[in-house]
């Protein structure tokens, strides 16, 4: 797939630079995406543009920036263990998705968490992440019913034992198990870029929304319904988490709308 034409100037994406000052100048600020760990891994070979792109949005999916956070292309260059250009491109990508969006034409940011962009998200997760679960009813096996519900053990203890990011990660790995058995690919991808709009809206809300729902009941629903071959029940209880997921959320979201660490 041919990538986008780079900006002339690395300047232009602000490479290194800083979060502004009270006084709106840069240089001695602290960066704004400034960890408490490394929110991307090092590279393997291979070709680094992709390996950057799948790597930052991995990292996205993940929850490892949060909503306004600015990415700094040395850090991340440092992070990944390349040169600048890689981080670029695969920023150019994301932004492209809708994963990123550029500030001031030149710094790529992760979106505000707003109400209209979970509601637009959510819309289109319905319908994805319910169709896969109805497909994936029609390939389930008894191996694949056990390691769903081996997972699903795994999210209940991380999220009943108060490890937020080990219950945000198992969620996802529940999620996910269950979409790929839809054995579609281009399907399974477009939900991954939905995931990348949610990962930094869902960290925030995982480590300071005080959720209720576990998602337990839906996601026992949906196995027990693969495990029947019931494709529309399937489909059913995917939605019925998506949605009964989002209550809390929409709750999170009436106080802390706009939330940005910028």
């Amino acid at each position: 797939m041919p990538t986008a034409s780079r900006p002339s100037s690395a300047r232009r994406w602000g490479d290194g630079a800083t979060a502004p000052g009270p006084d709106g100048a840069e240089g001695k600020a602290r960066h704004v995406n400034e960890p408490r760990t490394t929110p991307v891994l090092p590279l393997e070979q291979g070709s680094l543009s992709t390996r950057a792109y799948l790597a930052l949005r991995e990292a996205m999916i993940g929850g490892r920036f949060r909503p306004g956070q600015r990415l700094v292309m040395h850090d991340i260059a440092g992070q990944l263990g390349t040169s600048v250009t890689p981080v670029r491109e695969a920023c150019l990508r994301l932004v492209s998705e809708g994963g990123l969006e550029l500030r001031s034409g030149r710094f790529p940011t992760v979106p505000e968490m707003t109400l209209s962009r979970y509601m637009e998200v959510r819309l289109i997760r319905l319908e994805l992440e319910g169709l896969a679960a109805q497909i994936a009813a029609e390939h389930a096996t008894a191996d694949d019913i056990a390691e769903l519900r081996r997972l699903q053990a795994v999210f209940e203890a991380a999220d009943h034992g108060g490890d937020p990011e080990a219950a945000f990660t198992c969620n996802r790995d529940v999620h996910f198990a269950i979409y790929r058995l839809s054995r579609m690919a281009m399907l399974v991808a477009h939900i991954e870029n939905l995931w990348v709009s949610m990962g930094p809206m869902l960290t925030v809300f995982f480590k300071e929304g005080g959720h209720t729902y576990v998602g337990g009941a839906e996601h026992h629903a949906a196995i027990d319904a693969l495990e029947a071959g019931d494709g529309r029940k399937a489909r059913a209880a995917m939605q019925r988490d998506i949605l009964l997921g989002g209550e809390d959320f929409l709750r999170f979201l009436r106080t802390h709308e706009k939330f940005s660490i910028g």
